[in-house]
């Protein structure tokens, strides 16, 4: 047997699991990654020469799967939410956005210079690498599949969901400013980069993805639903494959343009659902994108399981650990309580919604991204790995051991409740 026929072997166990697995662990307390994340560490405990993908020596080709992974789930998170965008409507998310995630890049920053003693680039950067809730791992807190009502979505799906969407473009930023900052200090001048920083890298680049967004998702919504040729009319012709097509030309623009990808694929998404919000298509778009998001995330997840037994955990001090410990159970909770602070929502759901920021794949790219794009880190690299697969992992087990209940609870109570007259 030749390891190209292991390679078929597990590519197909994989594929029908993660057709399988969320069937099994529907309704009770594991999720899908949980479970591949724990197939990959027993597989490489097993006493056979499997081999492990290395995030160091395998870095680019590690920011490429994880980026892939992430802009198709955000094409299917985008699509998913169908409640309008407005500055009341989304006032959850917004408030995540803008308060509870400077508050915890901040936190956590100081705690990992605190914590791990590391220089002030390397604390903002671990700090921006764990910032945002991951659109992948996500989905037992994410709003569903479309429909056709624009406000059935509860405001804690809601709320995650857009966070999600849209804080994993946000992040690139405080990334990029960690990269600036090692520069700039290495140069001899640290705060000679702030200023092009903020102009270029947060708002100019911020808002060309967004522009690039709205105008893709303005064209293709034309085009799926308005065009004259019936040929250019995919609405009619249910073709899922499409939502690739529409995820890689608004993130190839963005990206070539100097925008940021990731803002612009869930920008066209969202634009999309707003051309024609109750028609069948972006169910059918909508399940292209999750099968695709599903087979990537089953992957990435079981090679991480393999990387933390034959590296991870090896490398992770006891430092590294007690700061993912208080990233998922102290600062990401407190932070996005004090986001939500003023909101209309209940007690118990503001709570839910500040806890279930969950870490994942988005943070795994972010670091294969900042090692490759600068050698200020490198000496650094593999503390780094092990702190963030260790966080991933951490908020992988406990998110999803308290998801599935956690909300089912939340919806009785919700359903329960006295309707206003």
């Amino acid at each position: 047997m030749t390891l190209s026929d292991a390679v078929y072997l597990a590519v197909g166990v994989g594929a029908l699991g993660a057709a399988v697995v969320p069937r099994l662990v529907f309704r009770q307390p594991l999720s899908m990654p949980m479970v591949f994340l724990a197939a990959g560490a027993l597989v490489a405990l097993l006493p056979v020469p499997i081999p492990v993908v290395d995030p160091v020596r395998d870095r680019l080709w590690v920011e490429h799967a994880t980026e892939l992974c992430v802009i198709v789930s955000l094409m299917g998170a985008g699509l998913a939410v169908n409640r309008p965008v407005g500055l009341r409507r989304w006032a959850a998310s917004w408030r995540l956005l803008g308060i509870g995630m400077p508050l915890t890049i901040a936190a956590t920053a100081v705690a990992a210079a605190l914590l791990l003693e590391w220089p002030a680039a390397a604390a903002l950067l671990l700090a921006a690498i764990l910032s945002p809730t991951d659109p992948v791992l996500a989905a037992e807190v994410r709003v569903g599949e479309p429909t056709d009502a624009q406000d059935d979505e509860d405001e804690v799906r809601l709320a995650l969901t857009a966070e999600a969407g849209m804080n994993d473009g946000l992040a690139f930023p405080f990334v990029l400013a960690a990269l600036a900052l090692a520069a700039a200090v290495a140069d001899g001048s640290p705060a000679d980069w702030i200023g092009h920083w903020f102009l270029v890298d947060l708002l100019a680049r911020a808002g060309i993805g967004i522009a690039v967004g709205l105008v893709t998702g303005r064209l293709l919504g034309l085009m799926f639903f308005r065009a004259r040729p019936s040929a250019l009319r995919l609405s009619e012709h249910m073709e899922g494959f499409v939502a690739i097509g529409a995820t890689f030309v608004a993130y190839g623009a963005a990206e070539l343009l100097y925008g940021y990808g990731f803002l612009a694929v869930f920008v066209t998404a969202c634009t999309i659902r707003a051309a024609e919000r109750d028609h069948g298509y972006h169910k059918v778009l909508h399940e292209f994108t999750e099968q695709i998001e599903r087979l990537l995330t089953v992957f990435l997840l079981f090679l991480l399981g393999g990387y933390l037994v034959e590296h991870g955990l090896a490398e992770l001090t006891w430092q590294g650990a007690v700061l993912g410990v208080l990233l998922v159970l102290v600062v990401r909770p407190v932070a996005g309580w004090a986001g939500l602070l003023g909101t209309a929502a209940p007690p118990r759901e503001r709570l839910v919604t500040a806890v279930f920021g969950i870490r994942g794949i988005g943070s795994l790219f972010y670091l294969a991204y900042a090692l490759g794009h600068g050698d200020h880190f490198d000496g650094l690299a593999e503390q780094l790995w092990s702190v963030v697969a260790f966080t991933v992992l951490l908020s992988v087990v406990l998110h999803g051991v308290t998801a599935t209940p956690v909300i089912r609870r939340l919806d009785r109570l919700r359903d329960s409740a006295p309707k206003p007259p």
